[in-house]
C-alpha cells in the first residue's frame, strides 16, 4: 500500500519570514494524502500544512508563527477548498469480484442439480 501527500495548493503569503525577515518568499502549501493498493486507488479528507521560506530554505514550524502569520494561515485554511474524498477500483478487484461471483454461481448451480 502505497500513501503519498499530494499538492493541492500553493499560496505564497506577503508576511514576513521569522527566520530571514524577508516577505518574498513565505508559501503555505496544502496536502491531501492520496492512497494506491493493487485494488483501489483513494483520495481521503485528511489535509496536512506546510509553510516554507523559498528566501532561505527554511521550513516554518507554528512555533515560530507571528500573529499576522497565524491570521493569515486561519484564512487560507477557511478559504481552502480540498478534492473531494474518493475512491476508485482499479481492474484486479472487478475480476476477483467476477471470479467469485461465478464460483459461488457454479457451486449452487452443482447443489442444486444434485438434488
Amino acid at each position: 500500500m502505497a500513501e503519498r501527500l499530494i499538492t493541492i495548493n500553493t499560496v505564497n503569503l506577503n508576511n514576513n519570514c521569522p527566520e530571514c525577515f524577508s516577505t518574498k518568499g513565505l508559501q503555505l502549501t496544502f496536502k491531501q494524502r492520496f492512497i494506491e493498493t493493487s485494488f483501489y486507488k483513494s483520495i481521503t479528507r485528511e489535509v496536512s500544512t506546510e509553510m516554507n521560506c523559498t528566501v532561505c530554505n527554511t521550513p516554518i514550524y507554528p512555533a515560530r508563527w507571528t500573529n499576522d502569520i497565524e491570521r493569515v494561515f486561519e484564512y487560507q485554511m477557511k478559504a481552502f477548498q480540498p478534492k473531494k474524498a474518493s475512491k476508485k477500483y482499479k481492474s484486479l478487484f472487478w475480476i476477483l469480484i467476477i471470479a467469485c461471483i461465478a464460483v459461488i454461481t457454479a457451486v449452487i448451480g452443482l447443489v442444486v442439480y444434485k438434488l
